[in-house]
């Protein structure tokens, strides 16, 4: 195994772990033992990954926490705006736009594209990530038993494309990603196919900075149609580009981080790890 990603699965355990046990508030022993490595290696393994001390994390995902968050994100509009163009937490928004296909590209399945896929570490577990010269197409966090399924997904929907995998061109999408002051060297446009709804949804989405956390009912309202919340849910959930197209900072009203097409866990390591950031750039 990788270490990158065993290093992960650590992390990914610590957390549920912490979570599920948070009334007992489990010391730095318990968890560790929990995750088979010795107190010492945890807590450097955790420090470096996250920045703060797995007490100071769980802070991060707790309801009342992301309670006030919601509250603060009451406008997404104004919340992009106070967040600032040179702010850390717009880093990602700053080189990242969405392009759709034409009806016609939609039409042909891709003929004539050429995609070029790869598999790569990133600070949560594996990820997979296709792009065209017009940008990302596809992006998702993967295990072993799901490679295959995401290579299927793309084959299908770009029935007619020229698919390969170059780990070497991907990489370079997948360092500037996970890298942000690679983000200097240029924009990372992603290349979707969507109705003209979830093209709305997913535009809101990019407009959610870093470290902060939003409602299904908030994006409804931001794009103007307040009463489709069940809809939103549901392009959230056909997000085809993890991570860029932050579907993990929308939570359920209540606090409540709720499901997350990569994994729950997955999701309270990207808020906390993003909140936990925030917090360090700002001091």
């Amino acid at each position: 195994m990788n270490q990158e990603t065993y290093n992960y699965d650590k992390i990914a355990k610590a957390i549920e772990f912490i979570t599920t046990n948070a009334k007992q508030q489990p010391s730095l022993f318990e968890v560790a033992e929990e995750v088979s490595i010795s107190q010492f290696h945890f807590q450097r393994l955790f420090s470096e990954w996250a920045g703060v001390s797995p007490k100071k994390f769980l802070q991060y995902i707790t309801a009342d926490y992301l309670k006030q968050k919601i509250k603060d994100s009451t406008n997404l509009a104004e919340l992009a705006e106070s967040a600032g163009l040179s702010s850390q937490s717009r880093v990602y928004d700053l080189f990242t736009g969405i392009e759709a296909v034409t009806p016609h590209e939609f039409k042909s399945d891709g003929k004539g594209l050429k995609i070029n896929y790869g598999f790569h570490q990133s600070p949560f577990g594996e990820c997979f990530i296709a792009v065209t010269e017009r940008g990302i197409c596809a992006m998702a966090f993967v295990d072993e038993e799901s490679r295959d399924d995401q290579l299927i997904k793309l084959a299908k929907k770009w029935h007619f494309a020229s698919i390969k995998q170059n780990q070497q061109i991907t990489e370079n999408f997948i360092n500037r990603i996970f890298q942000p002051h690679l983000s200097t060297l240029g924009k990372l446009p992603l290349l979707v196919q969507g109705t003209n709804f979830q093209l709305k949804v997913w535009e809101a989405l990019l407009s959610i900075p870093q470290g902060s956390v939003t409602t299904y009912q908030q994006i409804a309202e931001s794009i103007g149609n307040p009463k489709a919340v069940r809809a939103v849910g549901t392009a959230v959930g056909d997000n085809p580009i993890a991570y860029l197209i932050p579907c993990h900072r929308v939570i359920r009203k209540e606090g409540i981080l709720g499901e997350y097409h990569w994994g729950r866990t997955r999701k309270k390591a990207l808020v906390g790890w993003e909140a936990a950031n925030l917090d360090r750039v700002s001091l």
